[in-house]
């Protein structure tokens, strides 16, 4: 029994460690993915460097062809911010 209690704090603080802060990012990084899955032609999307564009062309191999102002460039899926598109989304409707 005094066993138990000496590991009892520890084990409440790796309880509590995942609950805020490894469970989150699980859920997040599963959003993201989600995310770069259901991308579609014609979508407007946002970089995380802050690119603004329109999604032309989507690749098997993970990369997408985006048309900006500055003219048709290849990105990597997971280059694409899922919060600032969706904002972008939001604003525009």
């Amino acid at each position: 029994m005094e066993s138990l209690q000496s590991f009892a704090p520890l084990i409440l603080m790796f309880l509590v460690v995942y609950l805020f802060m490894i469970r989150p990012q699980m859920k997040r990084a599963k959003q993201e993915k989600q995310f770069a899955a259901d991308l579609s032609k014609g979508d407007k999307v946002v970089t995380k460097s802050g690119l603004h564009g329109k999604v032309l062309e989507l690749n098997d191999d993970g990369t997408c062809i985006i048309e900006s102002g500055a003219g048709k460039m290849k990105f990597e899926r997971s280059a694409l911010s899922m919060e600032l598109s969706k904002k972008v989304n939001t604003d525009s409707k």
